[in-house]
C-alpha cells in the first residue's frame, strides 16, 4: 500500500540535496556575470549554511570568489585612475606647447616691431664730411642743406628707417635721388645716386638697400648727400644729424 504525504505538508529536502541545488546555482549565477554583482550586495550574500526559503534564493559566495572580485575592481578603478591622470598630463603638455607657441609669436611680433621702428644710418661705417648748413658758393641757396657721407661710387644705401617711396629719378643738382615718407611723417631724400633700386610706392623697411653712391649732378666727388625734410619739396629741411640722433642713430 503506498503512502501519500498529507496535503499542504512537505519535508525540507535533504542537506545533500540542498547542497548540490546550490553548487548548480552558483555555478549557472557564475557563467552569467551574475555572481559579480550579487556578491556585491550585503543584502544577497550569506555563507557557507544559507538555505532556499520559499520564492526568496539565498546565494553563497566562497571566500576567494569574493576576493577575485574585489581585485578585478581595484584593477578596475587603478586603470581608471591611471587613464585620468594620463589625459590631464597631455592637456597640461598640450597647453604648455600653446604658450610656449604663443611667447614665441608675441616675441617675433615685438621684435619685428622694434626693427621697423628702428633707424639706422644711410652709409654702413662711415663719417659726415660735410655738415649741416656749412657755407659755400656750390650751392644755389649759399648753405648746405643737408649732410653729405663720405662714400667711395658704388657703396649701398640704406634706408635709414621704415617708410614709403614717393619720388625717384633726376633731381638737377642733386643728380640721380631717392625721396621716401617716413612712418613717423618726415621725409628723408638721398642724392647723388649711381644707382636707383626703389620704384614709387614701394615699402622699404629699415637697412634696405635702395641704391648706390655715385657723383651725378653737382659735385666735386663721389659722396652720398643726405637731407631730412618736413616735405619732399627743397627748401623745408632740417637738421639731418638732429633727426638721426632722435631715432638713436650715432653720427
Amino acid at each position: 500500500m503506498a503512502f501519500m504525504c498529507a496535503t499542504g505538508k512537505h519535508r525540507k529536502p535533504g542537506r545533500a540535496k540542498r547542497t548540490t541545488a546550490q553548487a548548480a546555482g552558483i555555478a549557472a549565477l557564475t557563467s552569467t556575470g551574475v555572481v559579480g554583482t550579487l556578491a556585491a550586495t550585503p543584502a544577497l550574500a550569506a555563507d557557507d549554511s544559507a538555505e532556499q526559503t520559499g520564492l526568496t534564493p539565498v546565494i553563497a559566495v566562497s571566500d576567494t570568489l569574493a576576493h577575485q572580485i574585489d581585485e578585478q575592481a581595484s584593477a578596475q578603478k587603478e586603470a581608471a585612475e591611471q587613464k585620468a591622470a594620463e589625459e590631464a598630463a597631455a592637456k597640461e603638455a598640450a597647453a604648455k606647447v600653446r604658450k610656449d607657441r604663443e611667447a614665441r609669436a608675441r616675441a617675433a611680433r615685438e621684435a619685428e616691431r622694434k626693427r621697423l621702428n628702428a633707424f639706422v644710418a644711410p652709409i654702413a661705417n662711415s663719417y659726415v664730411s660735410t655738415g649741416y648748413k656749412a657755407s659755400s658758393s656750390l650751392w644755389s641757396s649759399g648753405s648746405h642743406t643737408g649732410i653729405d657721407f663720405h662714400a667711395a661710387s658704388g657703396t649701398t644705401v640704406h634706408a635709414v628707417g621704415s617708410g614709403t617711396v614717393v619720388s625717384t629719378g633726376w633731381g638737377g643738382a642733386y643728380g640721380n635721388q631717392i625721396v621716401i615718407r617716413m612712418a613717423d611723417g618726415m621725409y628723408t631724400q638721398y642724392g647723388h645716386l649711381s644707382s636707383i633700386g626703389v620704384t614709387v610706392g614701394q615699402k622699404v623697411t629699415p637697412g634696405q638697400q635702395i641704391g648706390l653712391s655715385g657723383a651725378t649732378g653737382n659735385v666735386t666727388g663721389p659722396h652720398l648727400h643726405f637731407e631730412a625734410r618736413t616735405t619732399p619739396e627743397y627748401g623745408s629741411d632740417v637738421d639731418p644729424v638732429a633727426y638721426l640722433r632722435g631715432h638713436g642713430v650715432n653720427v
